[in-house]
């Protein structure tokens, strides 16, 4: 799997965009927890106060504060306040919105920034809850002893409000800030948000003296959090959108690259390489794994580098909302852990056993549609269904094993969420009766969690996952790091222009790899342009296989073979084969129709060379039997012609060609003689100067030869014309005579 990671540089940039992307939206998920918290505390309980900083309050309030406050803080708080009176300007703008200014003038806060604010709620939050807590205990002086004790005032009864602050005021500065700190030190002692709460308390309670409209104050706030929050949530949406297009384009991209890299490979597979790797194989490494290579990346891209962005910023934000309650979360992430780490030592060794059954059922599938013809004509039918029913069975075993042990994951996941909110719940409840804890603080605590053990599922589940494309991966590498076997030279020769195409075979000798015996010994012939160089032979005496040599479908294990004096091995496989020529034993067609069929051998050739190449083929009857004559479909492997029609094309598209060197193997073996008589003397006449290697079981396709070699159990036993090896080869003359006494009687 990792490398294949040399496939996701061309979407580089694509990758690195959606990793920001990512980032963005798990800062937008983690920030609506927080929204949902200012919006229970402050807008809800708060009213909408956000802190102790009044967007405006009494003057005669101002003065009570400043008796807590040190005098440098006091033209700190009045730059960013304005003096609104009856003499003001502005006083009609201000007078609607605070009906206060009828009777005494107020203060209205600047348009100031956050870090300003920030500065003026840390002087303002203490004397603002000093000032309350007082006007409390005047209101109700028999709770408040300890006050009125600190003051040495033995009778609170009767003190207005304007006589106990100017008897406060009267105190030297020093005692005013130690009564002060024994306030807030009560209320820190409960919590630090206490003092917050208190003072929003305060100015809420002020804003209402003041005349201003505490519904609409908290409504607005309501509606602004809210808003953000849905601006979020569209933001994130986008990012999610975004992020999933550009993960499938970068894993489409690199299935396709991937795909393409092995199709290329595969091309330039020997036969030996082709032994190694069944066809099924490489069809489902094609396709299945790669399939499971882009499946794996998206999630990689979706969930990979999403999951610890959201995993950590939730820790992280968790914590600042209560750090008593961590070991919650981290219970919940060590039993799920714990949990994937069973079921991914349970499942994943299954993984390789279903890509090989994969394997096992494309080629029984394979087999069947390739066969059905054989497999009805013995009545095979039952017990072929029966044996795909069993590679059937086998995958479809190992995949429910694998579905029921990934199924236990959802309700024990549920299971462990839920047990989680509940432990936040009773704890965080008691928090919050304690005032350690509001109940905002709660909520969002509750659903940051949620994305940690999210968070951490989305990774874990990625083990559960990942395994099943490493071994696609590892499957898909084999291919790619095969070597051929049969490579082109690092310098290689080049035929000259006056090319001959004089084959010379010296002391050939060939094993198929992994074979202990020669199955060629000691091969040694020319075959000379302008003549036909025959092979014949009893069945697997090794024909195919000299054959199969020239064009380096396979290459000597020993001696060597020359084409006009070069060794084969010394030229490019391209250059050899582009003056070759070659029909093969099973002839094979592609789809399309009889004309892209002929010009696979030669794009520029016209319709009259493609229609003389038939002719010699003996294919023009039945090509031109219909009108649309070289337009007519040929279907998959040429399944819609005959057996003997594949051969003529097959002859045809080798023709068009008009190579220096023709190769037949067995390509005849489909006609009836009368073709074949017709056939033989055309091609006479059409590859009279080319050098011809023809394979055959029948003598009469060959009596005319220059030269013909018999084959037996990989060696040359005779060589020579028909009427030479009649006399000289018993072998030769036992098929002989036994196939023209047919040939004649037919």
């Amino acid at each position: 799997m990792i490398k294949l990671l040399k496939y996701t540089k061309p979407y580089l940039l694509l990758v690195l965009f959606s990793i920001g992307l990512l980032a963005a939206q798990a800062n937008l998920d983690l920030a609506l927890p927080d929204y949902l918290s200012d919006i229970i505390d402050t807008g809800i309980q708060q009213g909408g106060v956000e802190s102790a900083v009044p967007i405006a309050f009494r003057q005669s309030e101002l003065d009570r504060i400043f008796i807590f406050t040190p005098s440098d803080n006091h033209t700190t708080v009045l730059a960013e306040y304005t003096l609104v009176d009856e003499n003001s300007s502005d006083y009609d703008t201000y007078i609607d919105d605070y009906p206060v200014l009828e009777n005494e003038s107020i203060l209205v806060l600047n348009k100031i920034k956050q870090d300003k604010k920030d500065e003026l709620h840390q002087i303002l939050v203490e004397p603002t809850v000093v000032v309350f807590t007082l006007k409390q205990a005047l209101a109700n002086p028999e709770n408040a002893t300890m006050v009125w004790i600190a003051l040495n005032i033995s009778d609170p009864t009767g003190l207005t409000e304007e006589i106990f602050f100017s008897i406060l005021e009267g105190l030297p500065l020093a005692n005013r800030m130690l009564l002060s700190q024994a306030i807030t030190k009560n209320f820190k002692a409960i919590g630090e948000t206490m003092l917050d709460q208190i003072a929003a308390l305060a100015v809420g309670l002020e804003y209402e003296i003041i005349g201003l409209d505490i519904d609409k104050l908290q409504s607005n706030y309501i509606f602004k959090a809210g808003g953000l929050m849905l601006l979020m949530t569209l933001l994130s949406v986008l990012c999610t959108v975004t992020v999933s297009f550009l993960a499938s384009r970068t894993a489409a991209g690199m299935a396709r690259d991937i795909r393409s890299d092995l199709f290329k490979k595969v091309e330039n597979f020997s036969s030996n390489e082709f032994d190694t790797f069944s066809t099924a194989s490489l069809i489902t490494r094609s396709t299945n794994d790669v399939t499971q290579i882009q499946s794996v990346t998206v999630m990689i891209i979706r969930m990979v580098f999403y999951a610890p962005i959201l995993g950590v910023g939730g820790i992280l934000r968790a914590l600042d909302k209560s750090s008593s309650m961590w070991w919650l979360i981290a219970i919940a992430v060590g039993v799920l852990i714990l949990l994937v780490l069973i079921v991914f030592f349970i499942a994943v060794p299954k993984f390789n056993k279903m890509q090989a059954l994969t394997d096992r059922i494309n080629l029984v599938a394979r087999e069947n549609l390739i066969g059905m013809l054989v497999i009805r004509a013995f009545n095979r039918e039952k017990i072929e269904e029966k044996r795909f029913d069993n590679a059937n069975k086998d995958l479809t075993s190992v995949i429910l094993f694998i579905n029921r042990v990934m199924v236990i994951l959802m309700p024990i996941m549920m299971l462990i969420m839920n047990g989680l909110m509940i432990s936040i719940i009773w704890i965080g409840s008691h928090e919050v009766d304690a005032a350690a804890m509001q109940v905002g603080d709660m909520m969002a605590f509750m659903q940051y969690a949620m994305l940690i053990v999210f968070a951490f599922l989305m990774l874990t589940m990625m083990f559960i996952i990942l395994p099943r494309a490493v071994v696609s991966g590892r499957r898909i590498n084999e291919v790619l790091v095969t070597k051929p076997t049969i490579t082109d030279p690092e310098d290689p020769k080049i035929f000259s222009e006056s090319f001959k195409g004089t084959i010379e075979f010296r002391n050939v000798s060939f094993k198929y790899p992994g074979a202990k015996k020669n199955v060629l010994q000691n091969i040694t012939f020319t075959a000379q342009p302008g003549q036909t160089t025959a092979l014949i032979g009893a069945t697997g005496s090794g024909k195919s296989t000299v054959i199969n040599l020239i064009p380096r479908f396979y290459d000597v294990t020993s001696g060597s073979i020359r084409i006009d004096g070069i060794d084969i091995r010394k030229v490019s496989q391209h250059d050899l084969r582009d003056k070759i020529g070659y029909v093969p034993q099973k002839s094979s067609l592609f789809s399309g129709t009889i004309g892209s069929n002929l010009l696979f051998a030669n794009e520029d050739a016209t319709d009259e060379e493609l229609k003389s190449a038939l002719e010699i083929a003996q294919a023009t009857e039945f090509v031109f039997d219909k009108s649309n004559g070289l337009d007519r479909e040929i279907a998959q492997g040429g399944m819609n012609v005959s057996g003997g029609q594949k051969q003529r094309l097959s002859i045809a598209r080798a023709l068009v060609k008009k190579p220096p060197i023709y190769i037949f193997d067995d390509s005849v073996s489909a006609l009836d003689f009368k073709t074949d008589a017709a056939l033989r003397r055309a091609l006479k006449e059409k590859t009279g100067n080319s050098t011809v290697l023809m394979v055959t079981q029948r003598v009469s396709t060959i009596k005319n030869a220059e030269q013909i070699l018999v084959i037996d159990e990989g060696k040359i036993v005779n060589k020579g014309t028909h009427d030479e090896l009649m006399k000289t080869c018993d072998i030769y003359k036992e098929i002989a005579v036994s196939q023209l006494e047919l040939e004649e009687f037919a």
